[in-house]
């Protein structure tokens, strides 16, 4: 419990007015606020500096030459200066650089603000420490290619500076960034010190530069782990802004902050009537900000909100979004007054009106008239173009007189556009059938709002667009926004509605950039190595007949998909579909774009979408039997061989206790057997009947075997050529299984059609089998040559070919 009288001190740092004895009556309910905090913003902060010091480094890594030579030249031009003018440079630096913390040192100290000093000293010690260890390394067991960039390759050059790094560290921690006079004397001290790091020969640009990031690094992360001082206004000063705004407080009490973490209190008038009073700390402005901008990247620019808005900025908006509100006829708290308290905080005051959450209401509860009611609520909104933004069961109210009051005015936004209107349908939507059922909710929504408006909102009934709480809750219904849609064409059969694309990208699209990333880097690693005297040195003649079976395996993939379709398939379009495939697995996975142009094929040529899925998951089916038949059999072929360029039982042995070992880790964790057999499920789930359809007829069952058995072996054929072509020896059942394991790793990897994973288990495969690393190096990339990169130009043809005759 907190006294007003107790606080005179605090309230009068914040700007309010003394206490009078009318404030020593009123007695706030709160819990005592921590003297220290961690604040949001030195994480993020530090998170940021992190990722700019990586960035700089793999900047520097990869535009070494430019970095040495503009090194180069600095380092000449200060070599130039006279002897004084440098000498005199580095005695003023050296005195600026130790002069300013200690000033500003003793500045805090005569304030009576040591605490924040020993802090600062903390931060400097730690970074001393921590430069001269991570020196070390770089020095002993680093990288050669940064050790040269951050010493410049001279005997006795810091590659971070144990000077600077700890004076960077201190300034921070003690935030003399706060401080525009200090701060500018403080970066005109670095400045003068670089130059004469520079005119010393003792430093190297890239060296300054790591050297601030990690002296900011270390400060921000001693900020966050120590914590700063608690600026928070606590209830007293709240009390005497409400007092300002001309209300009587007479008690006052704590309640749960909200979603957003915002303070909230309760505060009794004397004239019995009660406030409910929302503070906005400073501080808390950038909690969940890496949420925020996680979504702001993710989706299109209409829907995202702005990740960070200042203190004034969120006041302004909930204050603006609330009189707009009221001004629509919409049932929302009153708000009668706002107020700054001092400059870490602000407040609105609302009105109180006793509810209870839409959240809080048992199922049973919520009768169609309560439905009606919530809808024609939203729909005032609506007509005034104000979007709430967060339809849930936390900022729906239900009053003692069964009204529906409608809360949270932060979250949404005036003038809103057509897109923003939609998703607030969606989103109700959605909530309300998690609650009721999808039939009841629709009908409700359909009765106020029309049948229409729901139509218009179809496109949106998308996971990504709802609230993190209403996807959390969907993961338990999967099926509910697919009932959703169905009940919506029910009502409105002839509903047209353009699809509407919310998101920029998927995690998925995230990974495969990042794996594509690393795989082009490994790939030019390996292209480096290669001996361009080896690659003249190609027999053409086994070229030549890597060049053929890399084409066969085009008809073959055709025959292959043929042979589980029922219906007549042309063979020549068929092929160019195939050839079509390898131009899209440059954007896409090699496991993904097989199927998904196969299976857009077949539903242009007329299959249904259930059968058409059907026919390319029972083809990858056997594809995926034959390819374990097939390792196994080589693997014992390899077994009963006694050439000693492979290891053949061992081998098998460990294929084996491979297999075994991934199949119990999957059995062992629920959540991933579950969504094993979940995947499963829905590729193969219609396999067995359309595999009974391909047995009775011997011509498809000819197709589809011969075709998958000739996909495989072309493969093989292919690589083994290439093997031979620059001299390799490995017998064609050891070329098989490397074929094979290299195979299912690549389609395994999210990168584009497997690149860079295929490339280094192919490599290293071939490596083990006895081949020289040059060789094999060699071998497998004329092998990607012929069957992934020379086929993207006709691919690309043949996709243009099929989508201008509707094909694809």
């Amino acid at each position: 419990m907190t006294k007003i009288g107790e606080l005179d001190e605090t309230a009068s740092v914040d700007g309010t007015r003394p206490t009078t004895d009318d404030d020593l009556a009123v007695h706030v309910v709160e819990p005592l606020l921590p003297q220290r905090i961690r604040r949001p913003s030195d994480l993020l902060r530090f998170l940021a500096t992190l990722l700019a010091l990586t960035a700089v480094v793999l900047l520097a890594l990869v535009a070494k030459k430019t970095l040495n030579g503009l090194e180069g030249d600095v380092a000449d031009g200060t070599s130039r200066a006279p002897f004084l003018l440098s000498g005199l440079a580095g005695v003023l630096s050296a005195s600026a650089m130790l002069g300013v913390p200690v000033a500003f040192a003793i500045e805090r100290v005569l304030h009576r603000d040591g605490l924040r000093v020993a802090e600062g000293l903390f931060a400097a010690i730690a970074a001393m420490v921590f430069s001269f260890v991570l020196g070390e390394w770089i020095l002993n067991a680093g990288p050669e290619d940064l050790r040269v960039l951050l010493t410049g390759g001279r005997a006795g050059v810091e590659p971070v500076n144990t000077l600077l790094t700890p004076i960077i560290a201190y300034v921070t921690a003690v935030r003399i960034s706060r401080r525009p006079t200090w701060r500018a004397a403080l970066w005109s001290a670095v400045a003068l010190n670089a130059v004469a790091l520079f005119a010393g020969l003792a430093a190297t640009i890239l060296g300054i530069v790591v050297s601030i990031l990690v002296g900011l690094a270390v400060g921000y992360a001693t900020l966050y782990g120590v914590g700063s001082p608690n600026t928070r206004p606590p209830g007293s000063a709240i009390i005497v802004a409400l007092r300002k705004l001309g209300f009587v407080p007479v008690r006052a009490r704590r309640l749960d902050d909200d979603h957003q973490s915002s303070r909230r209190y309760a505060v009794g008038l004397k004239d019995g009537s009660r406030l409910d009073v929302t503070v906005l700390d400073r501080d808390r402005q950038v909690a969940g900000v890496l949420y925020r901008l996680w979504r702001r990247i993710r989706l299109n620019s209409e829907t995202r909100r702005k990740a960070i808005r200042s203190l004034r900025a969120e006041l302004e908006r909930e204050a603006l979004m609330a009189y707009a509100a009221q001004a629509a006829g919409a049932s929302t708290p009153r708000l009668v007054g706002t107020s700054e308290i001092g400059t870490e905080a602000a407040l609105l005051a609302y009105e109180h009106t006793p509810t209870r959450a839409l959240d809080n209401i048992p199922d049973k509860e919520i009768d169609d008239n309560l439905l009606a009611q919530i809808w024609e609520q939203v729909l005032l909104l609506q007509v005034q173009r104000l979007a709430h933004r967060r339809l849930t069961g936390d900022s729906i109210h239900v009053d003692g007189e069964g009204r529906v009051i409608l809360m949270d005015a932060r979250s949404g936004e005036i003038a809103a556009g057509d897109l923003l209107l939609r998703l607030d349908i969606a989103q109700l939507l959605t909530y309300l059938s998690l609650r009721v059922g999808a039939q009841r909710a629709v009908d409700a929504a359909a009765a106020v709002a029309g049948a229409g408006v729901l139509a218009d909102a179809l496109p949106l009934l998308q996971r990504i667009a709802l609230t993190r709480e209403t996807r959390a809750a969907l993961t338990k219904d999967k099926e509910l926004l697919t009932e959703i849609r169905d009940r919506i064409v029910e009502l409105k059969p002839r509903a047209e509605a353009e699809e509407v694309r919310l998101e920029r990208f998927r995690p998925r699209t995230l990974i495969t950039i990042i794996g594509t990333a690393f795989a082009a880097y490994f790939l030019v690693y390996y292209l480096t190595q290669i001996n361009l005297n080896m690659i003249t040195s190609a027999k053409w003649s086994w070229t030549g007949v890597a060049l053929v079976a890399a084409t066969l395996s085009y008809v073959a993939a055709a025959l292959m998909l043929m042979g589980f379709v029922p219906e007549k398939l042309p063979l020549g379009r068929t092929v160019l579909v195939q050839f079509a495939g390898s131009f899209v697995k440059l954007v896409a996975p090699a496991a993904v774009s097989g199927v998904a142009i196969n299976t857009r094929y077949l539903q242009k040529r007329g299959v249904p979408p259930g059968q058409a899925v059907a026919s390319v998951g029972a083809s990858q089916l056997i594809g995926l039997a034959f390819h374990i038949a097939l390792l196994l059999l080589f693997a014992y072929i390899t077994g009963s061989n006694t050439a000693s360029s492979f290891t053949p039982s061992r081998t098998l042995v460990i294929t084996l206790l491979a297999v075994a070992v991934l199949i119990l880790v999957i059995v062992s964790v629920p959540r991933l057997r579950r969504m094993i057999t979940a995947r499963l499920r829905s590729l193969f789930s219609g396999v067995i009947p359309r595999l009974l359809d391909i047995l009775q007829s011997p011509k498809k069952i000819v197709e589809g075997f011969g075709g998958t058995l000739l996909l495989t072996l072309s493969f093989v054929v292919c690589l083994d050529a290439c093997v031979r072509a620059f001299g390799g020896s490995i017998n064609f059942a050891a070329v098989a299984i490397v074929f094979l394991a290299g195979n299912a790793i690549g389609s395994a990897a999210p990168t584009p059609g497997g690149l860079g994973a295929v490339e280094v288990s192919l490599t290293a495969g071939l490596t083990l089998s006895g081949m020289s690393a040059e060789q094999a190096t060699s071998a497998v990339l004329l092998f990607r040559l012929l069957t992934f990169w020379l086929p993207v130009l006709p691919g690309w043809a043949s996709f243009t070919y099929l989508q201008r005759h509707e094909a694809l």
